[in-house]
């Protein structure tokens, strides 16, 4: 068997996309330079590994015993770099990290700042949904990351370093603005732009409502927070959403925090990591970093909350 490891490395990113393009943009290469990987591998094997019906590709059942091995080769290589960087110390290195959306909102402050402590070191970021970050780490495929709490039960090490309050939103002009402790009942009279289901902040606001014994009016789903500002600043309802996404809509003005009962919902946020991950110094660094800096970005949730986990 004849073969490289940069077609090993190809190989491994078009099976794990299944998409020659994607791992061409994974992997900082043209799409014919990836196809020709590919097809070099396969005649070195004698087996084809792909295989096209329409517009997409699936793994032969050769392609799919050979990328378990691909993975195996490739977790030995990315250890054996580790190693390596691990000698250079903390002020070298690239780190993955990944992050909730609504983390996004502080984590490149991090970053920057981070950066300018170890210039040396580099990052691939990515900010993503709560369902993803949890197959990325059951995968490998990150260092660290910045999200709600994880589930129990999952092989993960987490430490709480910052608390993430949720609040409730509305337009300036909305009829609710400026009444003090919006009672329950009310808010149940009103319709509520959500996040859409399996997000962080969706699970926490369903497990608020139930334990209150409460069924919100949900008119609309969204994707993300900025949708939901938008939405709920264009008067289609109130909404739930972390303080830290809310800086410069409250200073300009746009959106408004209510005063309602139980709020706000008082969450965490986690730095997140798998059992038994040997982390690099600039990883270990960084994670340091979250835990000491991350607090004095933001103020506090005060006042009276309830707790949510995730």
């Amino acid at each position: 068997m004849n073969l490289t490891f940069r077609q090993l490395r190809v190989f491994e990113a078009v099976a794990r996309h299944l998409s020659y393009t994607r791992a061409a943009k994974e992997l900082f290469l043209s799409q014919p330079a990836v196809s020709m990987q590919v097809k070099q591998l396969e005649e070195n094997l004698g087996l084809p590994l792909f295989e096209q019906l329409g517009k997409k590709i699936y793994l032969t059942e050769a392609g799919r015993e050979f990328y378990l091995y691909s993975r195996t080769i490739a977790e030995q290589l990315q250890e054996a770099e580790e190693v390596l960087a691990e000698l250079k110390g903390a002020g070298r290195g690239h780190l993955r990290i990944s992050v909730a959306s609504t983390a996004n909102y502080f984590a490149t402050r991090l970053l920057a700042r981070f950066s300018r402590r170890f210039p040396g070191v580099s990052f691939s970021l990515t900010v993503t949904n709560r369902e993803t970050l949890l197959r990325q780490l059951e995968e490998n495929e990150c260092d660290l990351v910045i999200m709600g709490k994880p589930p129990e039960g999952a092989d993960l090490e987490t430490t709480g370093f910052m608390e993430n309050p949720l609040v409730v939103i509305a337009a300036p002009d909305h009829p609710l603005v400026g009444e003090g402790q919006v009672p329950m009942e009310r808010l149940q009279q009103e319709v509520f732009v959500v996040r859409e289901p399996g997000s962080g902040t969706r699970i926490a606001m369903e497990r608020f409502f139930h334990d209150q014994g409460v069924t919100l009016n949900t008119g609309m789903e969204m994707s993300s927070n900025e949708a939901i500002k938008q939405a709920v600043e264009a008067g289609l309802g109130l909404g739930i959403v972390s303080i830290h996404t809310l800086e410069l809509e409250l200073e300009t003005g746009r959106l408004v925090t209510l005063d309602a009962e139980g709020f706000p919902i008082l969450r965490h946020w986690y730095v997140v990591h798998r059992s038994g991950k040997r982390l690099l110094p600039a990883a270990r660094a960084f994670r340091d970093f979250v835990l000491t800096e991350a607090p004095g970005l933001f103020p506090q949730g005060g006042g009276r909350g309830s707790a949510a986990a995730s």
